[in-house]
């Protein structure tokens, strides 16, 4: 008897991966192409061809608005889009948790309280004085991570979905508490950082795009090698030890992934929260649950919905500028209240 019931995916095809990454790119030459100087479409896009392929670019103005200033930073947007989504997917699987998340645990709340420390007390390192808002956000990263499915292990062994969020909601709480103490004696540097905590990815360059780019090379690369054992988790711990994966080394090599993907972020863009909440649900539709499948094509989706969402930070209020952090806020809060509801009348 043939079995009628499909499950969501079955029919997923590598093609889905192109059309990914065509909107992906398509988006990505569109929020170049907008903004308080309209650059047509066309124009954009030659100007663009022609740096990837080493050809001299025309000495115009739009060509100079477009490789000195809205290329780099889209650039940042998208790979900063992809590192925080393919986190939450990540964290999403590891603990079998629908509102798994940096934002929702606390851990950018922890990265970017290790980000201000840094910046409000000029914490460098001699031999990388530009990497210690860096070093600093993926160290408060991976603490946060340790102390919140610490605490929530010992509140709660089945380390369940309200357990974690509480936990998250409470440290999140503490560190902005800690936080507030440091900007109130930051003098100078106040404004700056007052508007970072909001995030902001304006002003970023090239080289902020290749650490980015660096980053998720090598912490992505991680979390896609290791998508079958995080098909394993999503069924349970003691499934994935039944199946041979080896739990612990497992969770460890993605906590530290994660903490130190998005502590990069963090300290280039700051708190860019609800990315990594959104994204792999909105994915997760079309892919399925096969993390082979869903963190590749959560990468296209995580840097199409930020470069959407920077979009509308530039244009809503133009000519100023909102805080990238506000238009993703805004949008996460709504889905997370979704997710949360379904994931309470499902467990009824």
């Amino acid at each position: 008897m043939k079995q009628v019931n499909r499950k969501r995916g079955d029919s997923f095809s590598p093609l889905v991966y192109l059309v990914f990454a065509a909107v992906m790119l398509l988006t990505l030459v569109l929020c170049v192409s907008v903004g308080s100087v309209a650059i047509p479409f066309g124009e954009t896009a030659s100007v663009i061809a022609d740096a990837l392929l080493g050809r001299e670019a025309p000495q115009t103005t739009a060509a100079s608005i477009i490789l000195s200033s809205r290329l780099p930073r889209v650039l940042c947007v998208a790979l900063t889009g992809a590192s925080l989504a393919i986190c939450g997917a990540a964290m999403q699987g590891l603990l079998k948790n629908p509102l798994a998340d940096g934002s929702t645990l606390g851990v950018a709340s922890g990265a970017s309280l290790g980000a201000v420390t840094a910046i409000a007390f000029g914490i460098t390192f001699p031999a990388l004085p530009f990497a210690g808002t860096m070093v600093m956000a993926m160290l408060f990263a991976f603490v946060s991570i340790v102390v919140i499915l610490s605490l929530a292990y010992k509140l709660d062994y089945s380390l369940s979905t309200n357990s974690i969020i509480l936990i998250g909601v409470i440290y999140s709480m503490f560190a902005s508490s800690l936080l507030s103490l440091i900007i109130t004696f930051s003098g100078d540097k106040l404004h700056s950082i007052t508007f970072w905590t909001m995030g902001s990815l304006a002003g970023t360059s090239y080289r902020n795009a290749l650490v980015l780019l660096l980053a998720l090379v090598l912490c992505g690369g991680v979390l896609l090698g290791l998508s079958r054992e995080l098909n394993a988790f999503a069924v349970g711990e003691d499934n994935a030890r039944h199946v041979g994966v080896n739990v612990r080394a497992v969770r460890l090599s993605v906590l530290i992934a994660v903490s130190a993907l998005i502590g990069v972020c963090v300290s280039i863009g700051g708190c860019i929260g609800f990315v990594g909440l959104v994204t792999p649900h909105i994915v997760r539709m079309i892919t399925g649950p096969n993390h082979a499948r869903l963190l590749p094509a959560t990468l296209f989706g995580g840097s199409t919905f930020l470069m959407l969402c920077d979009l509308a930070a530039r244009m809503v209020a133009n000519p100023l500028q909102l805080p990238i952090g506000v238009v993703t806020s805004l949008i996460g809060a709504v889905v997370f209240i979704v997710i949360f509801y379904r994931s309470g009348r499902a467990s009824a």
